[in-house]
Protein backbone atom coordinates (compact mmCIF):
# COMPACT_ATOMS: atom_id res chain seq x y z
CA UNK A 1 0.00 0.00 0.00
CA UNK A 2 2.86 2.44 0.80
CA UNK A 3 4.47 1.81 -2.62
CA UNK A 4 1.11 2.40 -4.34
CA UNK A 5 0.68 5.65 -2.36
CA UNK A 6 4.10 6.97 -3.52
CA UNK A 7 3.30 6.09 -7.13
CA UNK A 8 -0.05 7.83 -6.94
CA UNK A 9 1.60 11.01 -5.56
CA UNK A 10 4.26 10.97 -8.30
CA UNK A 11 1.62 10.69 -11.01
CA UNK A 12 -0.37 13.52 -9.42
CA UNK A 13 2.72 15.73 -9.20
CA UNK A 14 3.66 15.01 -12.82
CA UNK A 15 0.13 15.87 -13.95
CA UNK A 16 0.29 19.14 -12.01
CA UNK A 17 3.66 20.04 -13.56
CA UNK A 18 2.37 19.30 -17.07
CA UNK A 19 -0.74 21.43 -16.47
CA UNK A 20 1.24 24.40 -15.17
CA UNK A 21 3.77 24.14 -18.03
CA UNK A 22 0.98 24.03 -20.61
CA UNK A 23 -0.66 27.07 -19.01
CA UNK A 24 2.60 29.04 -19.00
CA UNK A 25 3.29 28.07 -22.60
CA UNK A 26 -0.19 29.23 -23.60
CA UNK A 27 0.34 32.58 -21.84
CA UNK A 28 3.75 32.96 -23.52
CA UNK A 29 2.28 32.25 -26.96
CA UNK A 30 -0.53 34.75 -26.33
CA UNK A 31 2.01 37.43 -25.38
CA UNK A 32 4.01 36.75 -28.57
CA UNK A 33 0.88 36.95 -30.70
CA UNK A 34 -0.13 40.21 -29.02
CA UNK A 35 3.32 41.78 -29.57
CA UNK A 36 3.32 40.73 -33.25
CA UNK A 37 -0.20 42.14 -33.67
CA UNK A 38 0.75 45.45 -32.04
CA UNK A 39 3.84 45.81 -34.23
CA UNK A 40 1.85 45.12 -37.38
CA UNK A 41 -0.81 47.56 -36.27
CA UNK A 42 1.77 50.26 -35.50
CA UNK A 43 3.50 49.65 -38.82
CA UNK A 44 0.16 49.84 -40.58
CA UNK A 45 -0.61 53.13 -38.84
CA UNK A 46 2.78 54.54 -39.86
CA UNK A 47 2.19 53.46 -43.45
CA UNK A 48 -1.21 55.15 -43.41
CA UNK A 49 0.37 58.31 -42.00
CA UNK A 50 3.11 58.23 -44.62
CA UNK A 51 0.59 57.64 -47.39
CA UNK A 52 -1.56 60.45 -46.06
CA UNK A 53 1.47 62.75 -45.99
CA UNK A 54 2.52 61.67 -49.51
CA UNK A 55 -0.94 62.44 -50.83
CA UNK A 56 -0.77 65.99 -49.44
CA UNK A 57 1.07 68.97 -50.93
CA UNK A 58 4.56 69.43 -49.47
CA UNK A 59 3.36 72.33 -47.30
CA UNK A 60 0.56 70.24 -45.79
CA UNK A 61 2.93 67.30 -45.35
CA UNK A 62 5.27 69.44 -43.26
CA UNK A 63 2.37 70.66 -41.11
CA UNK A 64 1.24 67.04 -40.71
CA UNK A 65 4.66 65.89 -39.48
CA UNK A 66 5.03 68.78 -37.05
CA UNK A 67 1.57 68.23 -35.64
CA UNK A 68 2.39 64.55 -35.05
CA UNK A 69 5.70 65.32 -33.32
CA UNK A 70 4.77 68.11 -30.91
CA UNK A 71 1.60 69.20 -29.21
CA UNK A 72 3.22 72.54 -28.28
CA UNK A 73 3.93 73.57 -31.86
CA UNK A 74 1.19 75.87 -33.15
CA UNK A 75 -0.06 75.92 -36.73
CA UNK A 76 -1.37 79.46 -37.11
CA UNK A 77 -4.20 80.41 -39.40
CA UNK A 78 -3.25 82.91 -42.13
CA UNK A 79 -6.38 85.00 -41.59
CA UNK A 80 -5.43 85.51 -37.91
CA UNK A 81 -1.94 86.72 -38.83
CA UNK A 82 -3.25 89.00 -41.59
CA UNK A 83 -5.73 90.53 -39.15
CA UNK A 84 -3.16 91.00 -36.37
CA UNK A 85 -0.51 92.56 -38.65
CA UNK A 86 -3.07 94.72 -40.52
CA UNK A 87 -2.25 92.83 -43.68
CA UNK A 88 1.52 93.11 -43.11
CA UNK A 89 1.47 96.88 -42.79
CA UNK A 90 4.67 98.93 -42.56
CA UNK A 91 3.68 100.04 -39.04
CA UNK A 92 4.22 96.46 -37.84
CA UNK A 93 7.49 95.91 -39.72
CA UNK A 94 10.39 95.08 -37.37
CA UNK A 95 13.10 94.66 -39.96
CA UNK A 96 14.22 93.10 -43.20
CA UNK A 97 16.03 89.78 -42.94
CA UNK A 98 17.98 87.92 -45.60
CA UNK A 99 14.99 85.72 -46.42
CA UNK A 100 12.22 88.25 -45.96
CA UNK A 101 10.63 90.87 -43.69
CA UNK A 102 9.87 90.33 -40.00
CA UNK A 103 6.67 91.71 -38.45
CA UNK A 104 5.42 92.13 -34.90
CA UNK A 105 1.87 91.45 -33.79
CA UNK A 106 -0.17 90.83 -30.66
CA UNK A 107 -2.60 87.93 -30.38
CA UNK A 108 -5.78 89.91 -29.88
CA UNK A 109 -7.81 87.16 -31.50
CA UNK A 110 -9.29 83.91 -30.29
CA UNK A 111 -6.22 81.77 -30.88
CA UNK A 112 -4.04 79.26 -29.07
CA UNK A 113 -2.05 81.92 -27.21
CA UNK A 114 -3.27 84.31 -24.48
CA UNK A 115 -4.63 87.60 -25.81
CA UNK A 116 -1.94 90.27 -25.89
CA UNK A 117 0.99 87.89 -26.38
CA UNK A 118 3.61 89.65 -28.51
CA UNK A 119 5.16 87.50 -31.21
CA UNK A 120 7.22 88.03 -34.34
CA UNK A 121 6.51 86.67 -37.81
CA UNK A 122 9.12 86.10 -40.49
CA UNK A 123 7.53 86.16 -43.92
CA UNK A 124 9.41 84.22 -46.57
CA UNK A 125 9.87 86.47 -49.60
CA UNK A 126 9.39 84.82 -53.00
CA UNK A 127 12.69 86.32 -54.22
CA UNK A 128 14.63 85.50 -51.04
CA UNK A 129 16.51 82.48 -52.35
CA UNK A 130 15.19 80.42 -49.43
CA UNK A 131 12.99 77.81 -51.01
CA UNK A 132 10.63 75.38 -49.32
CA UNK A 133 13.54 73.05 -48.48
CA UNK A 134 15.30 75.75 -46.42
CA UNK A 135 12.00 76.76 -44.84
CA UNK A 136 11.26 73.15 -43.91
CA UNK A 137 14.80 72.75 -42.57
CA UNK A 138 14.47 75.77 -40.29
CA UNK A 139 11.06 74.76 -38.96
CA UNK A 140 11.94 71.15 -38.17
CA UNK A 141 15.33 72.04 -36.67
CA UNK A 142 14.28 74.83 -34.31
CA UNK A 143 11.17 72.96 -33.20
CA UNK A 144 13.49 70.38 -31.61
CA UNK A 145 15.90 72.82 -29.95
CA UNK A 146 15.48 74.23 -26.45
CA UNK A 147 18.09 76.62 -25.05
CA UNK A 148 18.00 80.05 -23.46
CA UNK A 149 20.40 81.41 -26.09
CA UNK A 150 18.42 80.16 -29.08
CA UNK A 151 15.36 81.97 -30.37
CA UNK A 152 12.17 80.03 -29.62
CA UNK A 153 10.06 78.98 -32.59
CA UNK A 154 6.41 78.95 -31.52
CA UNK A 155 4.80 77.82 -34.74
CA UNK A 156 4.35 78.45 -38.42
CA UNK A 157 1.77 79.14 -41.09
CA UNK A 158 1.77 77.51 -44.52
CA UNK A 159 -0.92 78.56 -46.95
CA UNK A 160 -0.35 78.49 -50.68
CA UNK A 161 2.53 80.83 -51.50
CA UNK A 162 2.63 82.21 -47.95
CA UNK A 163 5.25 80.62 -45.68
CA UNK A 164 5.50 82.22 -42.23
CA UNK A 165 7.60 81.42 -39.17
CA UNK A 166 6.25 82.57 -35.80
CA UNK A 167 8.86 83.33 -33.11
CA UNK A 168 8.91 84.73 -29.61
CA UNK A 169 9.11 88.51 -29.78
CA UNK A 170 12.46 90.01 -28.73
CA UNK A 171 12.07 93.77 -28.14
CA UNK A 172 15.69 94.88 -28.65
CA UNK A 173 15.95 93.75 -32.27
CA UNK A 174 19.31 92.38 -33.43
CA UNK A 175 22.89 92.93 -32.31
CA UNK A 176 23.91 94.89 -35.43
CA UNK A 177 21.25 97.49 -34.58
CA UNK A 178 23.39 98.52 -31.58
CA UNK A 179 27.07 97.80 -32.19
CA UNK A 180 27.32 99.38 -35.66
CA UNK A 181 25.44 102.57 -34.83
CA UNK A 182 27.50 105.53 -33.59
CA UNK A 183 24.91 106.58 -31.02
CA UNK A 184 23.36 103.30 -29.93
CA UNK A 185 26.72 101.60 -29.42
CA UNK A 186 27.16 103.59 -26.20
CA UNK A 187 24.15 101.74 -24.76
CA UNK A 188 26.11 98.49 -24.85
CA UNK A 189 28.88 98.81 -22.27
CA UNK A 190 31.74 96.40 -21.70
CA UNK A 191 29.82 94.25 -19.20
CA UNK A 192 26.87 93.86 -21.57
CA UNK A 193 29.20 92.94 -24.42
CA UNK A 194 30.79 90.25 -22.25
CA UNK A 195 27.33 88.86 -21.44
CA UNK A 196 26.42 88.87 -25.13
CA UNK A 197 29.67 87.15 -26.14
CA UNK A 198 29.25 84.48 -23.45
CA UNK A 199 25.62 83.89 -24.41
CA UNK A 200 26.47 83.39 -28.10
CA UNK A 201 29.25 80.98 -27.09
CA UNK A 202 26.84 79.01 -24.88
CA UNK A 203 24.31 78.78 -27.69
CA UNK A 204 26.95 77.53 -30.12
CA UNK A 205 28.23 74.99 -27.60
CA UNK A 206 24.71 73.65 -27.24
CA UNK A 207 24.29 73.33 -31.01
CA UNK A 208 27.66 71.65 -31.48
CA UNK A 209 27.78 69.39 -28.45
CA UNK A 210 24.85 69.30 -26.04
CA UNK A 211 21.70 69.22 -28.19
CA UNK A 212 20.07 66.00 -29.39
CA UNK A 213 21.27 66.98 -32.86
CA UNK A 214 24.79 68.20 -33.70
CA UNK A 215 24.09 71.32 -35.74
CA UNK A 216 26.33 73.57 -37.82
CA UNK A 217 24.64 76.97 -38.15
CA UNK A 218 26.62 78.19 -41.23
CA UNK A 219 25.33 81.77 -41.06
CA UNK A 220 26.37 83.20 -37.70
CA UNK A 221 26.50 87.00 -37.90
CA UNK A 222 25.45 90.10 -35.97
CA UNK A 223 22.05 90.42 -37.65
CA UNK A 224 21.23 86.82 -36.69
CA UNK A 225 21.80 87.50 -32.98
CA UNK A 226 18.56 88.78 -31.44
CA UNK A 227 18.41 90.52 -28.05
CA UNK A 228 15.72 90.15 -25.40
CA UNK A 229 14.56 92.85 -22.98
CA UNK A 230 17.62 92.27 -20.77
CA UNK A 231 20.00 92.32 -23.76
CA UNK A 232 20.60 88.57 -23.55
CA UNK A 233 21.51 87.14 -26.98
CA UNK A 234 19.59 84.47 -28.87
CA UNK A 235 20.89 82.85 -32.04
CA UNK A 236 18.33 82.88 -34.86
CA UNK A 237 17.86 81.98 -38.54
CA UNK A 238 18.52 78.26 -39.04
CA UNK A 239 17.56 78.11 -42.71
CA UNK A 240 21.09 77.16 -43.77
CA UNK A 241 21.93 74.89 -40.83
CA UNK A 242 23.20 71.35 -41.32
CA UNK A 243 22.86 68.31 -39.03
CA UNK A 244 25.93 66.19 -38.26
CA UNK A 245 25.85 62.62 -37.01
CA UNK A 246 27.99 61.61 -34.04
CA UNK A 247 30.87 60.42 -36.23
CA UNK A 248 30.83 63.28 -38.75
CA UNK A 249 33.64 65.81 -38.54
CA UNK A 250 33.00 67.82 -41.71
CA UNK A 251 30.72 68.07 -44.73
CA UNK A 252 30.95 69.56 -48.19
CA UNK A 253 28.62 71.21 -50.67
CA UNK A 254 28.79 72.61 -54.19
CA UNK A 255 26.28 75.31 -53.24
CA UNK A 256 28.08 77.72 -50.94
CA UNK A 257 25.54 79.83 -49.06
CA UNK A 258 25.92 82.24 -46.19
CA UNK A 259 27.35 85.72 -45.71
CA UNK A 260 30.75 86.67 -47.08
CA UNK A 261 32.94 88.18 -44.40
CA UNK A 262 31.78 85.57 -41.90
CA UNK A 263 32.60 82.45 -43.93
CA UNK A 264 35.62 80.33 -43.07
CA UNK A 265 38.15 80.29 -45.98
CA UNK A 266 37.76 76.55 -46.66
CA UNK A 267 34.00 76.92 -46.83
CA UNK A 268 34.01 80.01 -49.07
CA UNK A 269 36.52 78.52 -51.52
CA UNK A 270 35.85 74.76 -51.40
CA UNK A 271 32.44 74.34 -49.78
CA UNK A 272 33.88 72.42 -46.80
CA UNK A 273 32.08 73.13 -43.53
CA UNK A 274 32.41 71.84 -39.96
CA UNK A 275 32.16 73.03 -36.37
CA UNK A 276 35.29 75.05 -37.14
CA UNK A 277 33.29 77.05 -39.71
CA UNK A 278 30.98 78.31 -36.97
CA UNK A 279 33.97 79.00 -34.70
CA UNK A 280 35.52 81.15 -37.45
CA UNK A 281 32.25 83.09 -37.82
CA UNK A 282 32.12 83.49 -34.04
CA UNK A 283 35.67 84.92 -34.12
CA UNK A 284 34.66 87.52 -36.71
CA UNK A 285 31.57 88.36 -34.68
CA UNK A 286 33.70 88.67 -31.53
CA UNK A 287 35.95 91.26 -33.22
CA UNK A 288 32.89 93.18 -34.40
CA UNK A 289 31.39 93.23 -30.90
CA UNK A 290 34.65 94.43 -29.36
CA UNK A 291 35.47 97.04 -32.01
CA UNK A 292 32.03 98.18 -33.16
CA UNK A 293 33.26 97.84 -36.76
CA UNK A 294 31.84 95.68 -39.55
CA UNK A 295 34.12 93.15 -41.15
CA UNK A 296 32.41 93.53 -44.51
CA UNK A 297 33.00 96.91 -46.14
CA UNK A 298 35.50 97.97 -43.49
CA UNK A 299 38.23 100.42 -44.50
CA UNK A 300 40.82 102.35 -42.54
CA UNK A 301 43.06 105.20 -43.62
CA UNK A 302 41.98 104.79 -47.26
CA UNK A 303 43.50 101.28 -47.33
CA UNK A 304 40.62 99.01 -48.24
CA UNK A 305 41.19 96.14 -45.84
CA UNK A 306 38.52 94.09 -44.12
CA UNK A 307 38.43 94.05 -40.34
CA UNK A 308 40.42 90.80 -40.16
CA UNK A 309 43.20 92.29 -42.28
CA UNK A 310 43.27 95.41 -40.14
CA UNK A 311 43.49 93.38 -36.94
CA UNK A 312 46.31 91.32 -38.45
CA UNK A 313 48.30 94.50 -39.16
CA UNK A 314 47.69 95.87 -35.66
CA UNK A 315 48.72 92.54 -34.17
CA UNK A 316 51.97 92.53 -36.13
CA UNK A 317 52.67 95.99 -34.74
CA UNK A 318 51.71 94.86 -31.22
CA UNK A 319 49.38 97.86 -31.12
CA UNK A 320 45.68 96.94 -30.92
CA UNK A 321 44.32 100.03 -29.13
CA UNK A 322 43.17 101.75 -32.37
CA UNK A 323 40.72 98.86 -32.78
CA UNK A 324 38.82 99.97 -29.69
CA UNK A 325 39.36 103.73 -29.63
CA UNK A 326 36.71 105.59 -31.61
CA UNK A 327 34.18 108.42 -31.10
CA UNK A 328 31.54 107.59 -28.48
CA UNK A 329 33.34 104.37 -27.59
CA UNK A 330 32.22 102.71 -24.34
CA UNK A 331 35.82 101.58 -23.83
CA UNK A 332 38.47 103.54 -21.94
CA UNK A 333 41.71 103.66 -23.93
Amino acid sequence: DFVFFLGHNSRKRALWIITVAALLLSIFLCIICFVVWMRRRRKGTEILHDQAAMNRPEEDALAWRLEQKSSEFILFDLSEILHATHNFSKENLLGQGGFGPVYKFCTYFQGQLPDGTEIAVKRLASHSGQGFTEFENEVELIAKLQHSNLVKLMGCCIKGEEKLLVYEYLPNKSLDFFIFDVNRTTLVDWNKRCVIIEGIAQGLLYLHKHSRLRIIHRDLKASNILLDQDMNPKISDFGLAKIFSTNDTQGSTKKVVGTYGYMAPEYASEGIYSIKSDVFSFGVLLLEILSGKKNSGFHQHEDFLNLLGYVSILRSLAHVYPLFCRPNSPFSC
